[in-house]
């Protein structure tokens, strides 16, 4: 089959297009998937550049999100059959291989059926940022009815999805953009207040439009100095959640005094320690995302599509920064 193989860490360059073995089903449970489409995430750039969770399985094949047709089922898979659309984020982390190819075995446990109303470029779009904005709202930050929830970068590929279950939710849901044309996107998405950051003080903002109360739950998607100017926007006792890890200049001050819940999200670990039921829970989390979908309750904005050859371009395109939405590889 072709794949795009990672030789190296190191530039865009490292990803080239290569005829590999097709991978086989070894265990019961597995599902043979002729892959669609494979969603590119900020992360493939990352391993790419500094090298994968297991650097020790050189080449590798990256793309954790992966959506297409099961062609060939182990003898004790009860959940699909040939023929059924699965949409999954497994692999593409240096262990397992990843989705930018044309054939991938996943178990059945951690796949999910496809949302009938989204096509193979739209689902493989999707689950890494919904699994990552649903255990950081749900999971970590308990979100219920009724809150304010700010959520940082509002445009980009967590936040835009992150801002639609918190509607769907029955939040209120304010966000930061950078520009004027991501403000009107977000506000189509539902967000009812847009911040720039660029020329306003988003705490400041915060603080006006909650009356002095701030949000009930922030959720940083940005890091640095905007994880620690966040603690002042959520009110005392709330919640925190960051994607990136807290740098040791970071001070905690007002967090602390804010008496702040701060929780942390990588929706990675589960695949990286071997954790079956947190895997599984993913999957659930993707089935419940696929009844939002198909009740229009939730959209996956593309930015770019571009076929599995053009990898390289694709991880030059995120590494540019100031996307909207996501990017995905076509396949076949």
């Amino acid at each position: 089959m072709k794949a795009i193989l990672m030789t190296a860490p190191g530039a865009p360059e490292m990803l080239s297009l290569a005829d590999v073995p097709t991978p086989e089903i070894t265990h019961d449970t597995d599902l043979l998937v002729r892959l669609k489409a494979a969603g590119v995430n900020p992360i493939d750039t990352k391993l790419r550049a500094k090298g994968t969770y297991f650097p020790e399985r050189m080449p590798a094949i990256l793309g954790c999100d992966g959506a297409g047709v099961v062609e060939a089922v182990g003898s004790g898979v009860s959940r699909f059959k040939p023929g059924d659309a699965v949409y999954f984020c497994n692999g593409g982390i240096g262990g397992h291989p990843g989705n930018y190819a044309e054939v991938a075995v996943v178990d059945e446990r951690f796949a999910a059926r496809m949302p009938a109303s989204l096509d193979f470029n739209q689902a493989a779009a999707a689950p890494l940022v919904l699994i990552t904005a649903w255990e950081a709202l749900y999971d970590r930050a308990r979100m219920t009815a009724g809150q304010t929830v700010l959520v940082h970068a509002g445009a980009g590929g967590v936040g835009h999805v992150a801002i639609q279950l918190a509607k769907a939710a029955g939040c209120r849901v304010l966000t930061t953009v950078g520009s004027a044309d991501k403000a009107a996107f977000v506000k189509e998405l539902g967000a009812d207040e847009a911040i720039n950051y660029r020329d306003t003080d988003f705490v400041k903002a915060v603080l006006e439009l909650t009356g002095g109360q701030a949000a009930d739950i922030v959720f940083d998607t940005v890091g640095g100095a905007t994880f620690q100017a966040s603690f002042a926007a959520v009110r005392p006792y709330g919640d925190l959640v960051t994607l990136l890890q807290p740098g040791p200049e970071t001070d905690w001050k007002i967090a602390r005094l804010r008496n702040l819940r701060v929780a942390q999200e990588l929706m990675l670990s589960p695949m990286v320690y071997g954790w079956v039921e947190a895997q599984q829970h993913q999957a659930w989390i993707l089935e419940q995302c696929a009844a939002l979908f198909d009740a229009n309750k939730l959209r996956v904005e593309i930015s770019k599509v571009l076929p599995l050859e053009s990898a390289a371009e694709a991880h030059r395109l995120i590494e540019a920064g100031g996307m909207s939405g996501k990017l995905v590889l076509a396949i076949g």
